[in-house]
């Protein structure tokens, strides 16, 4: 088919897949921004201990879509694995809202339910998380030049639902109360039941191929009897059973993961380079993304502090206090804006879904409009009734920051793309690109560790030195992670692009897990702590140690990354 001939715009089908994304990750960003909060403030984890089992509960959350995915492939298909981990995912977060509302009273209960929750949450993201993606690029057809842009939208769906879900977790559960988390967890579990009801009602009808064909479906010759319910129950309580067993043993036992990912990592690579009919430019690729992904643990390992001591950083050591006295009028202002923008969307999506077979989604995306009008409604409504001139925001909850990651990415995210073509033949390698990566990373730590020279023990320091080493970290991800992501697809062999994607995805659980064995030597007022003799005594001690890491990563591959440029385009 001619490209004249395929249409401008975009299958419905991957509005559908952004959507029900979107609040998956509202769901698990939201829940994130919280979590080592709360493990803190209302279960008394000591902050070592938390940050420990926040590494070991982020790195199987990476490590388990390797088995969701291929149970997806083999039994499920796409589309009852995204529905089923949904659905899972919306449990553990009800299971941690009534571990949160049983804290200060039934403690022992209240901790296991904890464990619980995460053990469902664990599972659910791994029959959820590798599924989704896949459907993508399957809604049009191979050399379709509208892909690429496809993928950039569905990556913004990722980082909407990743800057409102720790804004609204953190507005209702981080309030100063740790009685309120369990509002946080609440919102996430909502937030899951809606993904799950944007898949049930519009999958059949949107996400299909351009053929017409539903995407996801059972595998032709999957087992029947595996796809029977009480079969599927079981299954996935004996899937979950083993993620609370497996979190609690690293936590609390034996930290096992690290290796166990490092093992798997060694076996996938002897059973790639013992098949003998590889050739020699097939090996050097190969190569070539194994060793990406070792650099790639460097990068995340350093920007997943996010969560675990960044959020301390930002509890403990910066100013928060904002003092503004916003005038309503202001408000009502920016209200009719809104209100115009929601007639602007009725109008577009009356004429765009005007067909009788849109109606339902036609009247879903009516319902929506009419409940954002009747929040902007309200809120207008509220100053009024009491009299308000102004309104005071006094402090932002620390949770809040761990927003700024995603919104810098929707603001930069097509600088990036329009840059990369304009530079022409000075457009920088992959390779390159990801050492950039590294070291604006560094750059983004070394600001934050200026901020904290030199200061006294307690002392609060300003907001931009955060609010600017996120700005960073985020420009480092950018130039990373989508290139790193695309460099994998291209260069592996068909015959093993599952196993490599494979050994991405276990980069990213290492990462995760050291993430959190790192984040146990942020400095605590009074406490020394040796690191391989490096001596952490405060922050600046702490940041610096990121700046050294993550910086010399960052050089080394630079420095090797025309070998590496000539690994990827090997002929022979």
């Amino acid at each position: 088919m001619p490209d004249a001939s395929r249409p401008l715009s975009h299958p419905k089908g991957l509005y559908i897949l952004f959507v029900t994304e979107m609040w998956e990750r509202f769901n698990y960003y939201g829940m994130r921004a919280v979590l080592i909060l709360f493990m803190t403030k209302a279960l008394l984890f000591s902050k070592v201990f938390a940050a420990n089992l926040y590494g070991s509960y982020t790195g199987l959350i990476y490590l388990t879509p390797l088995l969701g995915g291929y149970i997806a492939d083999r039994y499920w298909g796409n589309r009852r694995s995204i529905i089923t981990g949904g659905i899972v995912m919306a449990i553990g977060e009800l299971i941690l809202f009534v571990s949160a509302s049983l804290f200060h009273s039934y403690a022992p209960v209240s901790l296991l339910l904890f464990f619980c929750g995460l053990g469902f949450m664990i599972s659910g993201n791994g029959f959820f998380k590798p599924n989704i993606s896949s459907l993508v690029g399957q809604l049009y057809v191979d050399g379709d030049k509208r892909k690429d842009t496809a993928y950039t939208i569905f990556y913004m769906g990722i980082n909407t639902g990743g800057a409102l879900g720790p804004i609204i977790c953190g507005l209702t559960g981080d309030t100063g109360n740790p009685a309120d988390f369990k509002w946080a967890f609440l919102a996430g579990g909502i937030s899951m039941v809606i993904s799950v009801l944007v898949q049930v009602a519009f999958h059949h009808r949107y996400v299909k191929d351009p053929n017409g064909n539903v995407l996801g479906l059972i595998p032709e010759g999957a087992p029947v009897k595996l796809l029977q319910p009480l079969i599927v129950i079981i299954g996935l309580l004996l899937t979950t059973f083993l993620m609370i067993g497996l979190l609690y043993l690293d936590a609390e036992v034996v930290n096992y993961l690290s290796y166990l990912l490092l093992a798997a990592v060694l076996l996938i690579a002897v059973i790639i380079f013992r098949d003998k009919s590889l050739t020699l430019a097939e090996k050097q690729r190969i190569k070539l993304i194994f060793i990406i992904s070792f650099f790639v643990i460097f990068f995340w390992a350093a920007f997943e502090q996010a969560g675990a001591s960044l959020t301390f950083f930002a509890d403990e050591q910066t100013n928060r206090q904002l003092g503004w006295q916003i005038p309503v009028w202001s408000i009502q202002l920016v209200s009719v804006f809104l209100l115009y923008g929601l007639y602007r969307l009725f109008r577009k999506a009356g004429r765009q879904l005007a067909s009788a077979a849109d109606h339902l989604l036609r009247n879903t995306v009516y319902g929506l409009l009419f409940l954002f009008l009747a929040g902007i409604v309200g809120v207008n409504a509220y100053f009024l009734l009491q009299h308000e001139n102004v309104l005071s925001l006094h402090e932002i909850p620390p949770s809040l920051f761990l927003s700024l990651g995603s919104i810098y990415i929707v603001l930069f995210a097509p600088f990036f793309a329009w840059l990369w073509p304009r530079l022409g033949k000075y457009e920088p390698s992959a390779p390159v690109k990801m050492a950039i990566g590294l070291l604006l990373l560094s750059l983004g730590y070394l600001w934050i560790a200026f901020g904290v020279n030199a200061v006294a023990p307690g002392t609060k320091v300003s907001i931009i030195w955060i609010t600017g080493m996120y700005a960073l970290h985020s420009f480092g991800e950018l130039c990373l992670s989508p290139i790193g992501l695309s460099l994998v697809n291209k260069l592996s062999p068909l015959k093993f692009s599952s196993l490599l994607m494979a050994v991405w995805f276990l980069a990213t659980a290492a990462a995760n897990k050291i993430a959190g064995v790192l984040s146990t030597l942020y400095p605590e007022r009074g406490r020394t702590i040796s690191f391989g003799g490096y001596i952490i005594r405060d922050a600046y001690d702490f940041f610096l140690l990121f700046v050294i890491m993550v910086g010399a990563a960052g050089v080394l591959l630079l420095l090797i990354s025309k070998r590496l440029s000539a690994m990827a385009v090997a002929r022979k």
